[in-house]
């Protein structure tokens, strides 16, 4: 690594003329850089420059070898820049995954958005009410409800929202203890909630699942088809037909808080940012 080191030095004092100029653009102190050289030329066990007080030339080998030092440089530069331009603007594939519910309504409509701004952006999204490892599905950006027990992901809070306790509409006014529950795999077979109502008192509600399903949009369509009441989040609730309505408009569950996760720890890529960045301008809403 020294060597690359002592080489692009090297490029630089041939490019500006003298120790003194390359110290000057590479910001090094003058006896830094003429140590650099002076070790380039005993490693190699050749005389590259010629120096006098007022002037230096290169030798013989020395311009032989100062151009593949300009090509290191000249590599390195590319590198450096295209990089930053990556990070200047989302470009590239980004692997998103979020459960059901999110994707539709929340990850889908920012990344269409994200993808009119930035048209070289190709994301691939992963609807699955599952929590997938990052690794193995090679995971850029997660939105998942509720804390990660993943210590190795970095987590940011995006926003919340509220389950919603639906049914078909005719169903409203009946106990909902007589009523058959539809659950997602994640909730399991015995399940409480915890309703509160304006002023404050809690309310638990036990019961058995009498249906269940690993996906949102199978539950949902359960419960439109008046086969049982099930959870559906306040933003798609809005959205679904007249003949799934709050069953418990009185009452309210907790929020639900929404993360954003990463295995980038630093510096993610730019179209993470974005995205985490949209997703939570859009939650605020």
């Amino acid at each position: 690594m020294n060597r690359l080191r002592q080489m692009s030095i090297f490029a630089h004092i041939v490019e500006q003329g003298s120790v003194s100029a390359a110290a000057d653009k590479l910001d090094l102190s003058k006896s830094v850089v003429s140590q650099h050289l002076k070790a380039l030329e005993h490693e190699l066990g050749a005389t590259l420059l010629k120096r006098t007080t007022r002037r230096q030339t290169l030798t013989e080998l020395g311009e032989q070898f100062y151009l593949s030092c300009q090509n290191i440089n000249s590599i390195a530069d590319q590198a450096w820049n295209a990089t930053r331009q990556q990070q200047a603007e989302p470009a590239g594939r980004i692997r998103i995954t979020a459960p059901h519910a999110l994707m539709d309504t929340l990850v889908a409509p920012v990344i269409a958005e994200l993808l009119k701004q930035y048209p070289k952006l190709r994301p691939e999204l992963i609807n699955d009410d599952q929590r997938l490892d990052f690794m193995q599905h090679d995971i850029d950006l997660a939105i998942r409800v509720g804390n990660s027990p993943d210590s190795n992901l970095k987590q940011k809070r995006i926003g919340q929202f509220r389950d919603v306790l639906c049914g078909s509409a005719a169903m409203l006014g009946k106990p909902l203890e007589a009523l058959p529950y539809i659950a997602n795999s994640w909730q399991g077979e015995q399940y409480v909630h915890h309703f509160q109502s304006s002023s404050g008192d809690v309310t638990p509600f036990t019961s058995q699942a009498n249906c269940m399903s690993n996906s949102f949009h199978s539950c949902l369509a359960l419960i439109r088809a008046g086969a049982g009441i099930g959870l559906i989040p306040d933003f798609y609730l809005e959205q679904t037909s007249p003949q799934i309505v709050n069953l418990t408009p009185q009452w309210t569950l907790p929020n639900n808080t929404v993360y954003a996760l990463t295995a980038f720890t630093a510096h993610p890529p730019i179209a993470v940012q974005k995205s985490i960045e949209m997703l939570a301008n859009r939650l605020s809403k």
